[in-house]
């Protein structure tokens, strides 16, 4: 095996999400080993070295929360917990715990993949290939041209449209990602702003405000998409 393949140890106590998850991860060059319940996890870092772990936090006997406040005793390995819809407490709790992102059940394997190289990033792990985005001067969006270079956006008669510093570096993010889908994640990542709280809902209040500048109908955007648990997407040739 590769020494750079990054390692990921899910621990969940149905078999099925270990083998999905195995199964999918694996696929997309992540070496995956699994657990069943807390006490198998700490059998398998007895054994040997992980990257990444993803907790289910409801695991009979001890759960997600105890397993990791265990884990955090002698250990700062990474932790993508997961919860069942609705469950704030626990994934505040989580957090306050040192979980370093969380998902909710049932699983999107993409977003999931997302969230797991967006946590390496920032933790400065793993083999995980950085997406350099495209280099560009400007942007249509709907009716106004993005000059990056200048950072300003004008109208058609050329009247310039007044932009806050986080709105002009969404735009620019979106504009070097046109097609491909972000997750707030990569947003917060590319924007480059790191007082954005990537668990809150900062982002979408944001683009909800910027939408309202630059759609002609902010309640059907057309510029700037939202991708149904996924996040958004800035695609011009099919607005």
């Amino acid at each position: 095996m590769d020494d750079k393949t990054t390692r990921i140890l899910v621990c969940d106590d149905e078999q099925d999400v270990r083998e999905m998850l195995q199964e999918y991860l694996g696929k997309r060059g992540f070496a995956v080993t699994t657990a069943g319940d807390a006490q198998e996890l700490r059998s398998v870092l007895t054994r040997g070295g992980s990257d990444l772990i993803i907790l289910d936090i409801n695991m009979p006997g001890e759960d997600g929360l105890a397993a990791l406040r265990s884990l955090r005793v002698d250990s700062q390995i990474p932790v993508i917990m997961l919860t069942a819809a609705g469950e704030v407490v626990d994934r505040i709790i989580g957090l306050e715990m040192g979980a370093d992102d969380y998902l909710g059940k049932p699983v999107d394997l993409r977003e999931l993949e997302a969230r797991i190289k967006a946590v390496l990033r920032r933790r400065g792990q793993g083999n995980v290939k950085q997406e350099n985005p495209a280099k560009i001067d400007t942007a249509q969006f709907g009716d106004y041209l993005l000059d990056i270079e200048a950072a300003k956006m004008t109208a058609g008669d050329g009247s310039e449209l007044p932009l806050t510093a986080m709105e002009f570096n969404l735009l620019k993010a979106f504009a070097r990602n046109k097609g491909r889908v972000l997750n707030r994640d990569q947003i917060l990542e590319q924007a480059h702003d790191r007082s954005w709280d990537p668990f809150d809902r900062s982002i979408d209040i944001r683009i909800s405000r910027l939408r309202r500048k630059i759609e002609k109908n902010p309640e059907k955007p057309t510029i700037i998409r939202t991708v149904r648990g996924l996040g958004y997407v800035y695609d011009p040739e099919h607005s």
